[in-house]
């Protein structure tokens, strides 16, 4: 499957992160716990816009737009607590491990209780692995999510300028 190199969005990640700590005097290290919650309430986000595990409802999946908007967020936690731990993968294979979306959403929270709880490089790496997992289950090229950080990244600026 796809091959996605991620150094030029780390790095992107990197100085939003910066502008954020100055703005709001803040650290990695305050904020780790804080920035692993924000990563677990954005996947319930994009869960809940996929609709995949509401077996009671008819209703299909949020528009296109949204999904990616939400996957963007869970990225820029993703990549944030990458650059706070020193990650040393920057390139990543996509790969399918599940087979149906809610597996692979409950494989992407357990990988990330994991890091909760050793924070280290190798369960962060395991846990950013499932997350990007789910792009071949939702029928996405890496080229629309790479667009869909870019313009939720302009967004996070405007956020900062305007006190957001």
């Amino acid at each position: 499957m796809a091959k996605i190199e991620l150094e030029e969005l780390f790095k992107a990640q990197a100085k939003l992160d910066a502008t954020i700590a100055e703005n709001h005097n803040i650290s990695y290290a305050t904020t780790r716990h804080r920035r692993i919650m924000a990563c677990l309430v954005e996947i319930g986000e994009l869960a809940n816009a996929t609709r995949c595990f509401k077996y009671w409802s008819n209703k299909s999946s949020e528009p296109d737009e949204i999904v990616l908007d939400e996957f963007a967020d869970g990225l820029h936690f993703f990549l944030s607590l990458g650059v706070d731990i020193k990650t040393s993968k920057k390139t990543y294979n996509l790969t399918k491990h599940a087979d149906n979306l809610t597996d692979q959403f409950l494989e992407v929270y357990r990988r990330l209780d994991i890091f909760y709880k050793k924070q280290d490089d190798i369960s962060y790496i395991k846990a950013f692995q499932a997350f990007l997992n789910l792009l071949p289950l939702l029928h996405y090229r890496w080229a629309k999510l790479k667009d869909a950080y870019y313009k939720k990244l302009g967004v996070n600026y405007n956020r900062q300028e305007t006190n957001y």
